[in-house]
């Protein structure tokens, strides 16, 4: 009996492994704290390693090395990513009512505990 080309499918998992000499394109590195930061290297190789999706590199001189993606152009943007957006780490109005909120909190504690030794 043959079976349905629905069916037969089924079963399959895709297909995981490189075609031979597979061109995959270039990678740059764009971690702001990695040595290699801004050079590009060609892709030899994708897999996921403990969950994270991994570049295999090509380099000249030291061989090939593995990174993860989202430290490439080949990842998710971060806010690592110079796309002329400075983030806002700190909003001064904000931390000037968070000082009078606490200089508050520290004199209502000191009356709280004035009245229970009195």
């Amino acid at each position: 009996m043959l079976a349905s080309p629905c069916s037969a499918s089924r079963g399959r998992s895709a297909r995981t492994a490189q075609v031979l000499n597979e061109h995959l394109g270039w990678a740059e590195i764009r971690h702001p704290f990695h040595p290699l930061k801004g050079q590009r290297f060609p892709v030899l190789k994708t897999r996921r390693v403990g969950g994270v999706d991994t570049l295999l590199l090509g380099h000249a001189e030291r061989g090939s090395f593995s990174i993860a993606s989202e430290w490439t152009d080949w990842g998710t943007p971060s806010v690592h990513d110079g796309a002329g957006v400075t983030a806002c780490r700190f909003d001064l109005d904000m931390l000037l009512e968070l000082i009078d909120l606490i200089d508050q909190l520290a004199v209502s504690a000191s009356k709280k505990s004035s009245t229970k030794g009195a």
